[in-house]
């Protein structure tokens, strides 16, 4: 492994290699410098210790039964798979007799039993190794079909390991400091135990600029590239890598020409975000005194730090499906009660907007058991899940109602598209607040205001009906654009065609806006325009007086806030609204940051 010190600094040792350069596009800003941690669906990383030889029969025990239950899972998916018709069924028989074969007698159980009682290891480790040197051998046979079978050996190791530490597999638990995290795809649950004091920086070969991977990415403040074709040919863990998250450049065993260029590039990124942090006190005054609220998106509640060390003014989105993430069963209510408390407290008196559950699309949650249509993104997801599932939606508004007693709190519902969906939201949460008054619960007095988040293009287009059921609307410009412009926010292939800038999405942002202020609520921007500096002239020329994004963001959108004008931002989108071109659009835009930024 090549050693990289504290300032991402490749060590003199470093192994020579051929430098590769991969373009991708370039999701979240930064530069990291650091270890390359290959992070395969095939490949398992598990502990490995040593065990007294008072151990070594029950740990050669602990794997016969694990390898017995391996037995009975794979009997039950034969079971299923005689259910099937044609060539697949028949395919399907044929891996799974080889599963079985390999549970009972084999070189594999015979090799890790071994294993055991030579090396004195535990099971775990040893069915690694041994599935490891299975794996080599047949990969080197020159048979294509028989080297192919790698990816079953190793599947049915996965299911060893799992059975033998009682618990899903948890990706990143062994990492080198300054680990550069590469894969095919991780998803956002897989994001979400990414440690940013460990993990310097990502890049993957599938995923958009808007997928939820790419916000979390964002939101922890880790410079990451996605949609790297070839990203994973030939790249080997421990080499060094650079990731650029500007350029959407990833560079495997740089020079040590470009690794000094880099790391001069880095120490520049660096300075300037610190430069930005006299900002954090100020208020986000425009140069003719209108003032903007910014707030910060938040994924996980361990980014309380960096929200507060930003100045943002409050928690404008937190996302809970934190809670769901990477477990099999549901958080009960007193679960969410006190995570949403601490988080409340935390925050000292500043508003935090809790948007209910919203999984589907790109965020899965094992515990939920959902069973995903053709097409998730358009399936039994966020409200309307929650409609059909009332005892998850009950369980989370009476956790922010009972939170709602420590600090203010604001209730945002998801991916609402109709006023009868409203209206049977009010219905859950009367009856919850009519059930906790019984019970002598504490709760705020007024009741957390309860919002609309403008999403789809129907509930654009039906914002003034839905203003006089919403006490705020928050638009997310992320799904907005994606459903009215069918575009996959998260498949790399049509990516490039993602614009938040097509009149269609700013008409809609528009007739959302003006439905708010004609209804006299408030209305905010939580997707991640709001938190990139290019849009934050139109955003508050269409009269948006509240933006929030991720807390790394709010720097920067502070800064071109107090560098503009007002009245002459909101001449310019009065402008921008009259076009029909996109790319007339985006040239009256930038020309007017230029002359004023």
């Amino acid at each position: 492994m090549n050693p990289i010190d504290d300032t991402g600094t490749a060590a003199p040792n470093a192994r020579a290699a051929s430098e590769l350069v991969f373009d991708g596009m370039g999701v979240s800003r930064g530069i990291a410098i650091g270890i390359i941690y290959r992070h395969d669906s095939e490949t398992v990383t598990v502990r490995e210790y040593k065990l007294p030889v008072s151990r070594i029969e029950a740990e050669k025990l602990r794997f016969a039964e694990a390898a017995e239950r391996a037995a009975r899972q794979v009997a039950q998916l034969q079971a299923k798979a005689e259910g099937l018709e044609g060539a697949a069924a028949e395919e399907l028989g044929y891996l799974l007799d080889a599963y079985q074969q390999m549970l009972h007698g084999s070189r594999l159980i015979r090799g890790v039993h071994k294993r055991i009682e030579i090396d004195r290891i535990n099971a775990e480790a040893a069915v690694q190794h041994e599935i490891d040197q299975i794996a080599r051998g047949f990969e080197a046979m020159e048979d294509s079909y028989l080297s192919a079978r790698v990816a079953d050996i190793r599947d049915l190791g996965r299911r060893l390991i799992r059975n033998l530490t009682g618990a899903p597999y948890r990706p990143f638990q062994v990492l080198p400091k300054n680990a550069i995290i590469l894969a095919e795809e991780l998803t956002p649950a897989d994001t979400a135990l990414l440690d940013p004091r460990q993990v310097a920086g990502i890049a993957t070969v599938l995923g958009g600029a808007e997928s939820h991977t790419a916000i979390m990415a964002r939101s922890l403040g880790l410079p990451a590239v996605l949609g790297v074709a070839g990203l994973m040919k030939g790249v080997r863990s421990g080499d060094v890598a650079i990731i650029d998250g500007r350029q959407g450049r990833v560079i495997i065993n740089p020079s040590a020409e470009l690794l000094e260029d880099y790391r001069k590039r880095r120490a520049d990124f660096l300075r300037g975000r610190r430069a930005l942090t006299r900002l954090k006190d100020l208020p986000a005054v425009t140069r003719d005194g209108g003032r903007i609220l910014l707030q910060a998106n938040v994924e996980l509640p361990g980014e309380v730090e960096s929200v507060l060390a930003a100045g943002a003014e409050g928690i404008g989105l937190l996302r809970s499906e934190f809670l769901y993430m990477n477990r099999d069963d549901i958080p009960s209510e007193e679960e969410q009660f006190v995570i949403i408390k601490e988080l409340v407290c935390r925050m000292a008196g500043r508003p935090v907007t809790i948007r209910t559950l919203d999984v589907g699309g790109d965020k899965l949650a094992r515990g939920l058991g959902i069973q995903t249509g053709p097409n998730p993104s358009l399936g039994l997801r966020a409200v309307r899940l929650c409609l059909a599932r009332p005892e998850l939606f009950e369980a989370q508004f009476s956790a922010c109602l009972r939170a709602s007693a420590f600090g203010p709190i604001k209730i945002l519902i998801p991916m609402v598209a109709t006023v009868e969906e409203m209206r049977a939201v009010h219905e859950v949460m009367d009856r919850v607040v009519q059930r906790l008054k019984r019970k002598g619960v504490p709760m705020s007095d007024p009741l957390p205001p309860l919002g609309v988040m403008i999403e789809v293009p129907g509930a654009a287009l039906a914002a003034d009906a839905l203003a006089w059921h919403a006490d705020f609307f928050a638009i997310g410009t992320n799904d907005l654009t994606q459903y009215t412009l069918a575009i996959d926010r998260a498949d790399e292939t049509v990516a490039h065609l993602y614009n938040p800038l097509h009149p269609a999405v700013l008409r809609l942002i528009q007739f959302s806006a003006e439905a708010a202020l004609r209804a006299r609520i408030p209305v905010c921007v939580c997707g991640e325009v709001a938190g990139d500096p290019r849009f934050t002239a139109l955003l508050t020329g269409l009269g948006i007086r509240d933006l929030s994004m991720s807390a790394t963001n709010i720097p920067v959108v502070k800064q071109r806030i107090r560098s503009m004008d007002l009245v002459a931002a909101t001449r310019r989108a009065r402008v921008i609204m009259d076009q029909s071109d996109s790319a007339k659009i985006a040239q009256l835009l930038d020309g007017f940051n230029e002359s004023e930024g």
